[in-house]
């Protein structure tokens, strides 16, 4: 049950642009080398916020996967989907729902953040105000042991562990629990067995984090445990009752330093994003149109790479060498702007060639991305269809 899943998704704003891969795409590559893991479309949130407008969502869908793709995640090592297609997200996020505290939602930091932020629209809804909890079900869904976040993230993470721990506490009652947690610790073997309870007690008397992950291994290693037996010692560790949903960790990711190309942070909202599949003349457009240092009105007047734009790019794409090159260059006015710019088109164009590259087959036959995210859909709701199946047993919805 309690596996190192990671679970992370993006709600389908369209094409992604070169902030997206190294804030979160290039992590995301990474971890399916060392985790199972679960990266998903979240078409409906895109609704929380644009309910308005659901005629861009099916398109934006399509370009983005492509773009995952693109960046190198491999549906042999990752499970890809798309939320709405497993229908079991909106069922639990319903019964989640009837056990958590409105005032846990009302005090997530970014609710009142994007409702001042996007004060166009009108985002008095419950949908809006729900968005941390379908959240929550996204991840408690597959019993992530990982979700993958900028800091900016970490109380949507909180909040989904607060209601994990607070659905186990309401609804992991079971008649005679201890007793069958004691007939559960003999089936590990009494070298196991005295090692489980040592291991407890260190967690429970000294709160000893590293005794909690020990007995969480223990209790993996142990073969002839069956899936009941392992949820009852999972939560009898812990001092909590039968764990049904597990809390997840947040995995801080290196907040991304890919600047626009006037220097602020990508995004397209701001009209200064570069996309991931971009055009190279394109790229090299609005590299050669960007402002840099304002002191260096003429050719031949010196200038500081800090003030620049151009150099917070160099600082993402050139080694040590060509950045030496452009601070001696550009104090000394010994190279000029559109001589400091072309090795950083260069390399954004290099980089991009294996993005466009890796996703032709798929914009040449577009079955091959339906196919990939048909059989995400069916993996992923295979899992989600178990967890709902021990929720609803849980909360006593499990009749025939």
């Amino acid at each position: 049950m309690f596996t190192e899943r990671v679970v992370s998704g993006m709600r389908p704003t369209g094409a992604l642009h070169l902030g997206h891969y190294h804030g979160a795409l290039k992590n995301w590559v990474r971890l399916q080398s060392e985790h199972p893991c679960l990266f998903f479309v979240a078409d409906w949130h895109a609704l929380t916020t644009h309910y308005d407008s659901p005629d861009v969502i099916e398109r934006n869908v399509w370009d983005m996967v492509v773009d995952w793709l693109a960046a190198g995640i491999d549906p042999q090592q990752s499970v890809l989907f798309i939320q709405s297609r497993v229908p079991e997200h909106a069922e639990l996020h319903l019964l989640l729902s009837m056990s958590t505290p409105l005032g846990w939602l009302e005090r997530v930091p970014t609710y009142k953040d994007q409702q001042e932020k996007l004060s166009d629209r009108d985002l008095a809804t419950y949908g809006f105000l729900g968005y941390p909890l379908l959240q929550a079900a996204d991840i408690l869904m597959y019993r992530a042991a990982w979700v993958p976040v900028g800091e900016d993230q970490v109380p949507h993470i909180e909040i989904t562990r607060e209601i994990a721990r607070r659905f186990n506490h309401l609804f992991g009652r079971e008649p005679g629990f201890e007793d069958k947690a004691r007939e559960a610790v003999k089936k590990l073997g009494s070298k196991r067995a005295k090692l489980y309870q040592e291991l407890r007690t260190r967690y429970q008397e000294q709160g000893d984090e590293t005794a909690l992950e020990q007995g969480h291994e223990l209790l993996e290693l142990a073969q002839n445990l069956g899936m009941a037996d392992r949820e009852r010692l999972f939560g009898w560790l812990a001092g909590s009752r039968k764990i049904i949903l597990a809390e997840p960790q947040a995995l801080l990711t290196e907040a991304s330093r890919m600047p626009g190309i006037d220097g602020q942070k990508m995004s397209k909202s701001y009209g200064n994003a570069i996309a991931m599949r971009e055009a190279p003349e394109s790229v090299t457009k609005k590299i050669r149109t960007m402002p840099t240092d304002p002191a260096r009105v003429r050719r031949t007047d010196p200038g500081e790479p800090e003030r620049c734009p151009v150099w917070q790019l160099h600082l993402v794409y050139s080694d040590n060498d060509t950045r030496d090159w452009v601070q001696k260059g550009c104090r000394s006015a010994g190279i000029g702007c559109l001589e400091c710019k072309q090795p950083v088109i260069d390399a954004i164009i290099a980089e991009q060639q294996q993005f466009h590259e890796r996703a032709q087959p798929y914009l040449d036959d577009p079955s091959l991305l339906r196919n990939i995210v048909a059989d995400g859909c069916d993996k992923a709701r295979k899992m989600a269809q178990e967890t709902m199946r021990d929720v609803r047993e849980a909360m006593g919805l499990a009749y025939d």
